[in-house]
């Protein structure tokens, strides 16, 4: 059986990764594409490395007869998607890649976004969609939000580390290198090629990054106390990809045994052998994440390093585990790709 679905914001990175990896998946075909500014062009056009698809014309959202549509992926700028998916039919399954309803709190949703939230009633049966940790709750889910790529980096190398009361809860400092095009399509001065091709520097620095509210959310929920990490991302000159350097204190060996039995069946996550650190290049273009465990000189700390694509793993990918979930597909289902490499 195949299933329809309706891309919306196509002319996106993450619509067009989308594209991608659905073009390889046997049981789901690409019914609709919108891009309200694009409406009307071949997504062939928009993007050329998609001219041997056969896909629908760009339109508007209007424009989508969703009687015809079983689950909608979301790639719209933050704040469009909550209004928009209050008027959809309810037989209609919706994954949301960006963050209108990430955060169960609607006061933490304004606090990190500025944005009054548009859709408070549906808030409650958004699933957070960390897949291999809420596979069960997104199994029956109508609407599943779409982690942040940061977020969903850091989260995997600590959360297994949090639940089993393994490192200081209030000594966590991760450092973080993400791609450029983590920061989006739209056109912004800063990330003319002049300007990032040969620099690294950070951004929303001193606490002030919009993934900390995920932070917050997930592991005080995990720990059962708040607890607030230090975050400090860059921006670095590659495309793509995301590695995350989180200096924890605890043993390295049992961090290490922790995290390789917890992720010993998960098909997408893979823990090295103890000592080795893996790389963005090792991951690139594929739903994988690569963790390794390092000890420290000083006893009794330890360096997790993860590293995804972020816009596969980091979204896209993420989206696709997820919806085939939500359809009662094989997890797994046009997603094993390789690695780019090199």
């Amino acid at each position: 059986m195949t299933h329809n679905v309706a891309i919306l914001g196509a002319s996106g990175y993450t619509g067009a990764e989308l594209v991608r990896i659905i073009a390889t998946h046997p049981r789901l075909r690409v019914a609709a594409l919108s891009a309200d500014r694009k409406a009307g062009q071949a997504m062939g056009a928009v993007f050329p490395h998609l001219r041997h698809l056969d896909l629908p014309t760009l339109t508007t959202i209007d424009e989508i007869d969703f009687s015809q549509i079983e689950l909608v992926f979301c790639a719209l700028p933050h704040g469009l998607s909550q209004a928009l998916v209050k008027d959809l039919p309810r037989s209609v399954k919706v994954v949301d890649l960006g963050a209108d309803f990430r955060l169960r709190d609607p006061a933490a949703y304004k606090k990190w976004y500025g944005l009054d939230h548009a859709a408070v009633e549906l808030q409650p049966e958004a699933v957070y969609g960390l897949t291999e940790f809420y596979r069960k709750q997104i199994k029956g889910a109508r609407l599943v939000a779409g982690t942040g790529c940061n977020a969903a980096t850091v989260q995997f190398a600590l959360r297994p580390l949090i639940e089993a009361a393994l490192i200081d809860l209030d000594d966590i400092v991760c450092d973080l290198k993400n791609g450029i095009s983590g920061a989006g399509r739209s056109l912004k001065e800063n990330m003319l090629f002049a300007e990032r091709s040969t620099d690294v520097s950070g951004y929303s620095q001193g606490g002030k990054h919009r993934h900390l509210g995920e932070f917050d959310q997930e592991f005080s929920l995990l720990a059962g106390r708040p607890v607030e990490i230090i975050f400090t991302p860059h921006l670095v000159p590659i495309n793509r990809g995301i590695l995350a350097s989180c200096n924890v204190k605890g043993d390295p060996k049992a961090i290490h045994a922790a995290l390789a039995a917890r992720y010993a069946e998960e098909p997408f996550i893979v823990v090295l052998p103890f000592g080795e650190a893996p790389g963005m290049g090792h991951v690139m273009g594929s739903n994988f994440c690569h963790i390794g465990v390092v000890g420290d000189r000083k006893p009794g700390r330890a360096l997790v390093v993860s590293t995804l694509d972020n816009l596969n793993k980091g979204s896209s990918g993420q989206a696709i585990q997820n919806a085939n979930l939500m359809l009662g597909l094989p997890e797994t289902e046009g997603l094993m790709l390789a690695p780019v490499f090199p």
